[in-house]
């Protein structure tokens, strides 16, 4: 869905703002999609795709937050983004974005109520002329509004508001809650199709104990810090390289129960014919298939087996 505005560069290239006061001229006056926008999935992209076409003649924003509320509320739950905020500004910018505020939200924006989150942040601080936001769209202290209180507001201070129904289709709406559990209960073909693109997961290459190197299958290890934990188990998997290319491979996410089980979730991936080290970049790890669940094998020789089988199946899947 990218090309909401004309092509070529963005104007100021997605910039990020981080505060709805003292903006500069030049990062107040969009047209403002409205939420969390966990995933910018097809749902939110019909948000995004409303607020540009209700006034095309100003940059296209989106104004979500950042930790997620939820991450600020529930702090012990376990990691559930689909997106870290790195992901979702480029996922924003790619549909079109030319600005984020990426509100930081803690305890003044939680206790803020609707009327002055409308009159403080979207009117006075980033001076939004248009606002776009789906039909459930809460704000302000105890989610204490909605869109007819939106409406009224914004509609008192001279701003214009669309209000976009769900994206929905035969299995039902399509949301940020019925992605994760498509990856968690290992379908993540499910997940790319409601996100418009495979999930994946970012992360720098740490060391690990160069078993797989021992075993003939050398990975590349990441742990999943606040991305969401999707089904244990072995994938075929497509990598994005530091250097913009790209490589095939299989993936195992899990905590290696054959070898003791480890205190974390890690993803494991080797890729096939490429050699190099990754120690220290950044890669980008694209779910495409689940092949098996994680299973634990009688010793290093049925793991290495299991691994080759699973490395053939990847690469027989993806040279389809």
């Amino acid at each position: 869905m990218s090309g909401l505005l004309p092509p070529g560069p963005l104007p100021a290239a997605g910039l990020a703002v981080g505060s709805w006061r003292d903006l500069p001229p030049g990062q107040r006056g969009a047209t403002v999609a409205l939420g969390n926008l966990d995933g910018v999935h097809h749902g939110h992209r019909a948000v995004l795709r409303a607020a540009h076409a209700a006034r095309p003649d100003l940059p296209l924003a989106a104004l979500t937050f950042e930790p997620h509320p939820r991450e600020h509320f529930r702090p012990d739950d376990p990691p559930f983004r689909l997106t870290p905020f790195p992901a979702k500004r480029e996922a924003l910018a790619e549909a079109g974005c030319a600005l984020v505020y990426a509100l930081p939200f803690g305890a003044e924006l939680a206790a803020m109520p609707a009327e002055e989150f409308v009159e403080a942040v979207l009117h006075r601080g980033i001076g939004a002329r248009h606002l776009a936001c789906g039909a459930d769209f809460a704000f302000g202290h105890r989610r204490g509004g909605d869109v007819a209180v939106l409406a009224r507001l914004a509609e008192a201070r001279g701003i214009g508001l669309s209000i976009v129904p769900a994206v929905a289709d035969a299995e039902g709406t399509i949301s940020s809650t019925r992605i994760r559990r498509a990856l968690q209960d290992g379908y993540p073909e499910r997940a790319a199709r409601d996100l418009g693109r495979p999930w994946e997961i970012r992360g720098e290459v740490v060391h690990g104990d160069k078993l797989g190197r021992v075993l003939g299958w050398p990975t590349a290890n990441l742990w999943l810090g606040r991305h969401l934990e999707p089904a244990r188990g072995v994938y075929a998997v497509t990598i994005r390289l530091p250097d913009g290319g790209e490589a095939r491979g299989v993936a195992n996410i899990g905590r290696r129960p054959t070898l003791g089980g480890d205190p974390q979730t890690r993803l494991e991936v080797h890729l096939f014919d490429w050699s190099g080290d990754l120690y220290g970049q950044e890669i980008r790890v694209r779910l495409l298939s689940f092949l098996r669940p994680d299973a634990t094998f009688s010793g290093l020789e049925e793991l290495k087996a299991a691994i080759a089988a699973d490395a053939a199946q990847a690469r027989a899947l993806l040279e389809r």
